[in-house]
């Protein structure tokens, strides 16, 4: 793969899920007594641009932040990032208020 980010990708380029492997430093693989599922729960972009993948562990809870890769499913992308959007913390209606 010559897409950037392939070499040291942590999740899976279609669903976007990956494992709890990792503990405080990315490679560490200090978490393999849990191993649980990390849920692909958002996207966050850094101050240069770059988007994150937020992940929770389904075992502990755990949050992480991980690199998107080139390669990864935009379609998957975009959906985590609108996800907000289709469940606002407040009524719709508070939008058209004046």
């Amino acid at each position: 793969m010559d897409a950037p980010g392939t070499q040291h990708r942590n999740h899976c380029p279609n669903c976007l899920w990956s494992r709890h492997l990792d503990d405080a430093v990315p490679g560490d693989r200090a978490a393999v007594d849990c191993s649980g599922s990390m849920e692909p729960v958002a996207v966050c972009v850094r101050a240069d641009g770059e988007w994150m993948l937020v992940h929770r562990c389904g075992g502990c809870d755990v949050v992480h932040l991980n690199r998107i890769a080139g390669d990864d499913n935009p379609l998957a992308l975009m959906h985590l990032a609108v996800r907000p959007l289709a469940a606002p913390p407040f009524p719709l209606e508070w939008l058209i208020r004046t």
